[in-house]
């Protein structure tokens, strides 16, 4: 039975549900920081925040944030903390080549969903939906 650190569960949250990529570079760096630096931790954290950077318009920060996170997820089975990393890992790669040829074929933001494939995860993530986190106040602008 897995056990999943609070600050992971909320980074899924975030991801998947609330859409927030700014407060899941907050949780993340948290725990990240928490755990030793962990490379599968910072490697979610840039795919989140490659989305931020695509959303409010920064196609560079985009384009390296997702180049540096395929390189640190790469290394990872497909199936790890409870989600599908291969596809996420797939779906980083589709969107990288779509910011790579932007000018070409230009195309809206899009969300990505991190596919959750444990149970126990899901149901965490599900409590935090009908109990939402309160944001890191202390960081708002």
């Amino acid at each position: 039975m897995n056990t999943y650190d609070p600050l992971y569960v909320q980074f899924v949250y975030y991801f998947n549900e609330a859409r927030d990529y700014f407060e899941c570079h907050e949780v993340m760096e948290e725990l990240w920081l928490e755990e030793g630096r962990n490379p599968l931790y910072q490697g979610l954290l840039q795919v989140a925040v490659g989305l931020y950077h695509y959303r409010n318009g920064n196609v560079n920060g985009a384009i390296k944030l997702f180049t540096a996170a395929i390189e640190k997820l790469e290394g990872y089975p497909g199936d790890r903390l409870g989600i599908d990393l291969h596809q996420l890992r797939e779906d980083s790669k589709t969107y990288l080549a779509k910011l790579l040829r932007l000018e070409e074929e230009p195309f809206a933001f899009y969300d990505l969903d991190i596919r959750v494939t444990d149970p126990q995860l899901e149901a965490l993530v599900e409590e935090l939906r009908l109990h939402p986190p309160e944001a890191h106040e202390e960081d708002a602008p």
